[in-house]
């Protein structure tokens, strides 16, 4: 049921809805206000509207029985188990550096999640601010979790390759031939690199639509989870930001990330090339523009 007690019915976003429809989940879309209804009675929340600047999963305000704020966050089924695994590092962190999870149903793709503020998105705070803010997020977060069950930075690196090489042609080759190479053997290396007694729990989409306000600072949503390198962490800064990574030397803010959390700097920058290719290739695929074109065009300079 929605908060005012009728039966709830809401527009699914428009990213949401086309990452739905590209990874083959019609019938999810179909069967939405069933399944918001199915967890509203068992649950004992109203469901408000959704957010619209979700991009992975429908996110609705919710309430508690008692009157709590709260959020409710169905997950876009996909091949991996994403849904899974977010329950995973939400359980393991307990609500440090990460949101704090209410109630969790992993078959259903669904999670019930302590309501923050705003994100860091909306705070136009400058790029070394935010990095700063999201660097601190992501350390709360690093810790050993063997056993655990999560994809390994080796894992991740071999799904990213073959993510970009078929995505790539799929699209028709909409960057270089020379930076998906570049791309490649880097996701090779990091691949390579891989040690499990070095790997962390990472949250693995670090960026400033995933920090929000918290009484204590800022805390992550949607982690994907891993046990990585903590570098990787810090690779997805270098793919946020695109067109300002251009402006002056763009391997200054790998060389100030690593030496701020005593790291690799190459392991750090050869994570965010990788990423970049592959999610500009998504935000291409998902028509999540002019985001897909900045992190292609960037790309394509930096192997220039």
């Amino acid at each position: 049921m929605s908060e005012t007690g009728r039966p709830w019915r809401a527009r699914v976003p428009e990213v949401v809805r086309n990452k739905a429809l590209a990874s083959g989940a019609t019938r999810w879309l179909e069967e939405l206000p069933s399944l918001v209804a199915d967890l509203s009675r068992e649950w004992d929340i109203g469901v408000g509207a959704p957010y619209p600047d979700a991009t992975e999963a429908l996110v609705s305000e919710a309430t508690l029985a008692d009157g709590t704020p709260a959020v409710l966050k169905l997950c876009v089924p996909r091949v991996v188990e994403a849904a899974r695994n977010e329950i995973t590092v939400l359980r393991l962190t307990g609500g440090e550096g990460c949101v704090r999870l209410l109630r969790a149903d992993p078959d259903r793709g669904a999670l019930l999640l302590e309501r923050l503020g705003r994100p860091l998105s909306r705070l136009s705070l400058p790029l070394r601010r935010r990095q700063e803010i999201l660097c601190a997020a992501a350390v709360r977060i690093w810790r050993p979790a063997p056993g655990c069950g999560l994809p390994t930075g080796a894992d991740k690196g071999r799904w990213l390759a073959d993510y970009v090489e078929r995505t790539w042609e799929e699209l028709d080759r909409p960057c270089a031939a020379r930076t998906v190479a570049h791309a490649l053997a880097c996701a090779r290396r990091r691949t390579e690199a891989h040690d499990d007694e070095r790997a962390v729990l990472v949250h693995g989409d670090v960026h400033q639509w995933n920090a929000l306000e918290t009484d204590g600072g800022f805390k992550l949503v949607d982690p994907d989870g891993l046990l990585a390198e903590p570098e990787y962490d810090l690779g997805i800064l270098m793919r946020e930001d695109p067109v300002e990574l251009l402006t002056g030397d763009p391997r200054e803010r790998a060389r100030w990330l690593a030496h701020r959390h005593d790291l690799d700097a190459e392991a750090i920058w050869e994570w965010g090339a990788i990423e970049r290719v592959a999610t500009g290739l998504l935000c291409t695929k998902i028509d999540f523009q002019p985001l897909g074109r900045q992190m292609l065009t960037t790309a394509d300079r930096l192997t220039e």
